[in-house]
């Protein structure tokens, strides 16, 4: 049996009741999925690869825009991945509304607005087709079930629909900030998430949890600092699960829905730098978990940062492939790192398939901290970033700059990989804390055993200091904001926003809502009394808050503090090493081996066009050939690659910067490409916004 649906056919069906019967459906599995993008990362083992072969190697140069969809929504940097089912895409706007758009033309079909102004990332939905279709999608703390046919929440889901993230957590909710930017993933009748927490004290723990798709009641939940009689336990001090806290699956997660295993990888446990109140390796912080999808047992980990100083998280979604190696068929998990190694691992037992080293590292001369003398590496296949910083790395892009970075290079202190901090004196951070890999996720070519991955090479740096005395809103500002804002409230653009420069462009109430409720890469600060967040809004339009005496002595700002986030870019914000400064890489995980690695994306200003440059968001792979991928901050370029060879086939310029990963589906005989287009890392370089771009030949 099979239906076919044609764009046009679509169109016609205005009545609520025909829509619905269509989704049912599709529930029971009449459509092609292989046509469509029904999930993040394409589907749940996270491979990001499609079948579809309409267009290819021959004909990806006649490919043209088919349609286009402006939010009209402000802008930000939601680095959304869409998904389409049955004929409909439904994404997501800068301020975190949920659309639901015609695959075919682009025309809006519906548009759910929670009445909160999300802020920052928001990856994707959630399509869930049993045991009757609905939609999840999250807005800041809470993750509502939508009807897919109206947009209407469905009102017996949770409370009037929706749940609350900061809900279950053994602490008070109203004071956690706990917000879900990479979607959750469907096994059966659960709907499985983890979440993005503050990574400086207080923080909530990052729970992995499992809530019924139909009721919202918490099924189960996996604690990633463990309690008492918990494995991994004794690795924190003994009360350190009622006070720290991260440790969190933000990046997302793949699911081997034969096993009935999610595999999902965990971050740093706050505080991201100075750890000397979590003394220990600290399981499950830094981990590729394998879990129980049914019940949320752990049933294998892999930790591969102990006791994180250097906020090496797991970056991004693990892939599930099959591989050949050693003379047998496995299914395998890949995951991709900040420090530029790929891991490789049986799904089953979690026994490595390259052997993993572990490395003597320099002890920290921090009072209080104690890092942790070994670090696993694994011998295949090779990084794909650069691992060490040396003069010969250094920018030669002219001698001013060369002779800048030589002087900054001569004074920082530079130990390589796990070489901790110092009081007072800035470490170099390569690759950097934005990887290596980042959160956009890998592809996998099942036909070839390729993996592709997208990375940054730039050089960033970091340093604890002793918090000074001083005025009680300066300290608080210290204690909450310098961890990333800088101490002297430069941030490092694009990614972290300048904050002295907001004096004229924004009113304190504007700054203090930013401040209560998170936006970008920054959380809510619930802890804050109303004091406090007027002090800091003060603070940062060069005012002083002389009134915060008692509130702001009650920051308890720690003894040492991270002095901020800083990139090693020389005086004309070009990189102050030598490109290339982002590169795309094929690996071959049956034998560890490299296919091809070229520099990903260009600066306009520069006559060398082939540097590369920092990169967010993904690749997607096709049976037609070719690699897709955006992801450039600055040049605003769409791509496809030859799969084989690396070969530039196609490109064409985007209205803003495409900061996310793009899917491909079919529709009435014709194969779409899309690519949300925000510009949310561009910076001076270029627009923001939110645009819908799809393209076919």
């Amino acid at each position: 049996m099979g239906i076919a649906l044609t764009a046009a056919g679509y169109l016609a069906l205005s009545c609520i009741s025909v829509r619905k019967a269509l989704f049912l459906i599709a529930a029971c599995g009449l459509f092609a999925a292989d046509r469509d993008w029904p999930a993040y990362g394409g589907g749940p083992a996270g491979i990001r690869y499609s079948q579809l072969k309409q267009i290819n190697r021959a004909n990806v140069a006649r490919l043209h825009v088919a349609w286009t969809y402006d939010t009209n929504d402000g802008s930000g940097d939601p680095q959304t991945q869409p998904i389409l089912v049955n004929g409909v895409l439904y994404g997501v706007t800068p301020t975190h509304k949920t659309v639901a758009l015609d695959g075919a033309t682009g025309k809006l079909l519906w548009t759910f607005d929670s009445g909160i102004r999300g802020r920052g990332p928001n990856r994707s939905v959630v399509w869930c087709p049993t045991p009757s279709p609905r939609l999840f999608a999250a807005v800041q703390s809470f993750v509502y079930a939508l009807d897919p046919a109206t947009g209407k929440p469905i009102p017996d889901f949770g409370v009037e629909g929706r749940i609350d993230l900061r809900e279950g957590l053994g602490r008070e909710p109203a004071k956690q900030s706990y917000v879900l930017t990479s979607p959750g993933i469907i096994y059966r009748d659960l709907l499985i998430v983890g979440g993005r927490l503050p990574e400086s004290l207080p923080a909530p723990p990052g729970d992995i949890r499992a809530y019924d798709v139909r009721t919202g009641a918490l099924r189960w939940a996996f604690h990633t600092i463990p309690r008492p009689g918990e494995f991994g336990y004794d690795s924190w001090p003994p009360d350190a699960w009622t006070y720290t806290g991260a440790a969190n699956n933000w990046p997302g997660m793949a699911l081997d829905e034969k096993r009935g295993i999610v595999y999902a990888p965990t971050g740093s446990a706050a505080s991201d730098f100075y750890g000397a109140d979590r003394a220990g390796n600290n399981l499950f912080a830094n981990c590729l978990l394998a879990l129980n999808a049914t019940t949320g047992e752990r049933i294998w980990h892999f930790q591969a940062v102990r006791h994180d100083i250097w906020d090496r998280d797991f970056p991004s979604p693990p892939v599930l492939v099959t591989v050949k190696h050693e003379g047998r068929t496995i299914d395998a998990v890949a995951q991709t790192s900040k420090q530029g190694w790929v891991f490789l691992f049986e799904r089953a037992s979690g026994k490595p398939l390259f052997p993993i080293e572990y490395r003597g590292y320099a002890a920290s001369d921090v009072p209080g901290e104690h890092a942790a003398a070994e670090q696993p590496l694994p011998t295949r296949p090779a990084p794909y970033a650069r691992q060490s910083l040396t003069e010969d790395v250094l920018t030669r892009r002219t001698s001013e700059a060369h002779a800048w970075a030589l002087e900054q290079f001569q004074k920082l202190r530079n130990g390589g990989q796990f070489f901790p901090f110092a009081l007072g004196q800035e470490t170099f951070i390569f690759p950097g804390y934005d990887g290596g890999a980042e959160w956009g996720g890998s592809a996998f070519d099942p036909t070839s055993g390729l993996l592709y991955v997208n990375a940054n090479e730039m050089a960033w740096t970091g340093g604890l200091y002793e918090t000074p005395s001083g005025s009680p809103t300066r300290r608080l500002y210290l204690a909450q904001c310098a961890t990333c804002h800088g101490e002297d409230l430069h941030g490092a653009p694009p990614q972290i926003p300048a904050l002295h420069e907001l004096s004229g462009k924004r009113t304190a109430p504007q700054i203090a809502a930013v401040i209560r409720e998170g936006g970008g890469r920054m959380p809510a600060f619930p802890t804050l009394t109303p004091a406090q967040v007027s002090a800091l809004s003060d603070y940062i339009l060069g005012g002083e808050n002389k009134e915060l005496m008692g509130a702001a002595e009650a920051a308890h700002a720690p003894h040492y503090r991270f002095g901020g986030y800083h990139k090693f870019v020389d005086p004309d914000g070009y990189p102050a090493i030598a490109p290339p400064w982002g590169t795309l890489n094929a690996i071959n995980l049956n034998t560890g081996e490299y296919a091809w690695k070229i520099p990903l994306g260009e600066y306009p200003g520069l006559a060398d066009k082939n540097t590369g440059s920092e990169n967010y968001g993904g690749p997607i792979v096709t049976a037609g050939g070719l690699v897709f991928i955006a992801a450039t901050n600055y040049d605003r370029k769409f791509r496809a690659f030859d799969k084989s060879t690396g070969k530039l086939l196609w490109e064409t310029t985007l209205p803003m910067a495409g900061n996310a990963t793009p899917i491909t589906y079919e529709l009435g005989g014709r194969q779409y490409v899309v690519i949300y287009a925000t510009g949310g890392k561009s910076g001076k370089w270029g627009p923001s916004g939110g645009i819908y771009v799809a393209f076919s030949l």
